[in-house]
Parts: structure tokens; C-alpha cells; sequence
């Protein structure tokens, strides 16, 4: 028994970009850029434990060339960052970013002149992965999340209308920098001790 018995047809019928997305979301070569402890926790995901493999992403490599997939794991220094823009650049198309922890995706705790505060501010990213580290369950989780973003992504000229909209939504967003602050992170000192401040 099989899905042969229930096929009575030897043909299928779907889209191109469906075809030439379910290929590159099951077929997909990371190069790990790790600087800090996130490194160490993508070894862990290549273990038999977590096994990266089911993915499709088995395949490390370790030149841009050979990669679609480009890990950012750790902190970036200001010095890191042209040569990580070099091997985002010298990945053929297409390829994908995955920002992993809170260093690569913010500065993390190092809010100074030396970290980039944020790798996109280098190479534009496709999924932002939180944590201090992130458990190798969460990189699977991105990955499968980005999966789905290839799946229902475009080809061609299609592609090109949909990377220009997204990029006209990002520039009409308001700035972080204007944001209402959600939190007043000085309230704790201006309230009479012992009183909840969520309540």
C-alpha cells in the first residue's frame, strides 16, 4: 500500500513555483558565521540528538559560494562587519539570513561603540531568532519557519515586485526611535516601596 494505489495518473498538476520552492526549502547549505555561544548551540543541531538532517540543511559549508543560507550566531564587531557583508555578497542567489540570539539580532547587552547594534544594519535578514543562547530547538523552529517564507515566496519578475513593495512598507513604518514607549522603565524608582507596579 502506498500513494501509488491511490494515484491513478502519472501526472500532477501544480505551479513552477512550487516545484522549484519545495527544492530549495528541502535542499538548503548553511554557512555558520559564529562569533559567541550561539556557535555552540548550532553544533548541538548538527548533532544525532536534534539532527538538522530531517531539514535539509545537513550540509554545512563553509565558503559563500557553496551557501544559500547564511547563520549570523554571536556578536558582530564593527571590524566583523565588512567582512560579513563580503561573504553575504559572495553567496549566490537566492540566499537567506537567519539572525540567531540577541547579539547578532540587537547588540544584546554590549550597548557600545565596538558591536554592530544589529546585523541588519550589515546584510538584510529573514528571520530574527531571540535568546541568550537560543536553544538548538528554536534554530529548528526558525528554519522551519523560513521554510515556509521560500515555499510562498515568487520567482522572477514576481520576485522583484514583491522584494520592491516590501521594502516601500518598510520605509513608510514608523521608526522604532518615534515608537510610544510601551514600558517606563524609570517608574520602579518613583514608586512607594512595597507597590505592584503591574497592577
Amino acid at each position: 500500500m502506498g500513494l501509488e494505489s491511490q494515484v491513478n495518473s502519472p501526472f500532477l498538476a501544480t505551479t513552477l513555483d512550487e516545484v522549484i520552492n519545495w527544492g530549495r526549502k528541502n535542499s538548503m547549505w548553511p554557512l555558520p558565521f559564529g562569533t559567541a555561544c550561539c556557535a555552540i548551540e548550532f553544533m548541538g543541531v548538527v548533532s544525532g540528538r536534534f539532527d538538522i538532517s530531517r531539514f535539509g540543511a545537513e550540509l554545512v559549508r563553509f565558503s559563500p559560494r557553496q551557501a544559500d543560507l547564511l547563520l549570523v550566531m554571536g556578536t558582530v564587531t564593527q571590524k566583523q562587519a565588512p567582512v560579513l557583508k563580503q561573504i553575504y555578497d559572495q553567496m549566490p542567489n537566492p540566499k537567506w539570513v537567519i539572525s540567531m540570539g540577541v547579539c547578532a539580532s540587537s547588540g544584546g547587552m554590549f550597548n557600545n561603540y565596538a558591536i554592530v547594534q544589529g546585523v541588519d544594519h550589515v546584510v538584510p535578514v529573514d528571520i530574527y531568532l531571540p535568546g541568550c543562547p537560543p536553544r538548538p530547538e528554536m534554530l529548528l523552529n526558525a528554519i522551519i519557519e523560513l521554510h515556509d517564507q521560500i515555499q510562498h515566496s515568487k520567482l522572477g519578475v514576481n520576485r522583484v515586485a514583491a522584494a520592491r513593495a516590501a521594502e516601500e512598507a518598510a520605509l513608510r513604518a514608523t521608526p522604532t526611535s518615534l515608537m510610544a514607549p510601551t514600558h517606563d522603565h524609570l517608574a520602579h524608582l518613583a514608586a512607594p516601596a512595597g507597590k505592584n507596579l503591574l497592577a
